[in-house]
C-alpha cells in the first residue's frame, strides 16, 4: 500500500477564490487516494484557526471534510497529527473518523521506521524538542476554557483568525531548527525517516543514518511525500493531471 504525508493547508486563510481552489485541490487529492489505495497521513495545520467550541464547530471546510469522511468510513481512518493552528479540538474530527493524535505517531512501513509529527515541539521533554511558550499556551486546557468562556464562539473565531494570520505571516521558526534536530534524532534512534511540516520550507536531507523530509506548505508548494516501493519522497501533487511530480529542485543530499 502507498501512503502519502501531507501538512500546513491552512483553509481558511486566505480569498474565497484561493480557499475555493486551494479546497478543490485537496479535495481531487483525498478522492484519487481512494482510487488508488493510497493511506493518508495528516501532519497537522490542515485549517488556518481551526476552533471547536461547545455550541459550534467552525464552518470553514465543511466539503473537504464530507469527503475525508467518506474516505475514512469508506477506506481507511486518515491519521490527523494536531498542529498549532488546529489544536482546539472536542471530538469533531474523530466523529468524522479520523485518528486523531495530539503529538506524533511512530509508523512501520516495510522495513522502514518513520517518526510523524507537526514540527511546532513535542511534550515530552525527553524528545528535546520543545513547544514556544505561546504554543504551549495555546493548547493549556485552562487558557482554552478561559478562552471559551470569554469569548462567544463567533468572537473567539475571529480573533483566533487575526492571531493565525499574524503567526502565518511571521514564523518564528528558523529551518535550522528542525535540520538540526532531525538528524541529531535520526542518528541517535532507529527511525529511517523523520517527517514533519511546520515551518514552510520544504526540503529533504539524507544522512548515512535516515532521511529528513519537511512537507513544506500544500497552500502553496502543493509539496507531499509519497512512501512507495520501501522509500519515501517528496513530490508535488499535480490536481489538474491528477498526478505526482517530483520537484527536483527542492531535493538536498548531506
Amino acid at each position: 500500500m502507498k501512503h502519502l504525508f501531507l501538512s500546513d493547508v491552512h483553509l481558511g486563510a486566505f480569498s474565497n477564490q484561493k480557499n475555493d481552489q486551494l479546497e478543490n485541490d485537496l479535495i481531487d487529492l483525498v478522492q484519487f487516494s481512494i482510487e488508488n489505495n493510497i493511506q493518508l497521513h495528516i501532519l497537522g495545520d490542515l485549517f488556518d484557526y481551526w476552533m471547536e467550541f461547545k455550541d459550534k464547530v467552525p464552518e470553514m471546510g465543511k466539503r473537504l471534510l464530507h469527503h475525508f469522511s467518506a474516505y475514512n468510513h469508506t477506506f481507511k481512518p486518515a491519521t490527523y497529527i494536531t498542529g498549532n493552528h488546529d489544536n482546539w479540538t472536542r471530538g469533531h474530527f474523530k466523529n468524522l473518523g479520523f485518528e486523531v493524535i495530539k503529538d506524533y505517531k511512530s509508523l512501520h512501513l516495510g522495513s522502514q521506521k518513520l517518526f510523524l509529527h507537526h514540527g511546532d515541539g513535542l511534550s515530552n521533554p525527553e524528545f528535546g524538542l520543545k513547544r514556544p511558550v505561546y504554543h504551549r499556551l495555546l493548547r493549556h486546557p485552562l487558557f482554552t476554557k478561559a478562552y471559551q468562556t470569554i469569548y462567544s464562539a463567533d468572537s473567539g473565531l475571529h480573533l483566533m483568525k487575526q492571531f493565525s494570520n499574524y503567526s502565518r505571516n511571521n514564523p518564528d521558526e528558523n529551518p535550522e531548527r528542525l535540520d538540526k534536530w532531525s538528524k541529531q534524532f535520526l542518528k541517535e534512534t532507529d527511525y529511517d525517516y523523520v517527517i514533519c511540516g511546520h515551518d514552510h520550507f520544504p526540503r529533504v536531507e539524507t544522512f548515512s543514518f535516515g532521511t529528513y523530509i519537511n512537507l513544506g506548505t500544500f497552500y502553496k508548494d502543493r509539496t507531499v511525500a509519497l512512501y512507495t516501493n520501501n522509500r519515501v519522497e517528496l513530490v508535488k501533487w499535480d490536481a489538474e493531471k491528477k498526478q505526482f511530480d517530483k520537484p527536483n529542485t527542492l531535493h538536498t543530499e548531506f
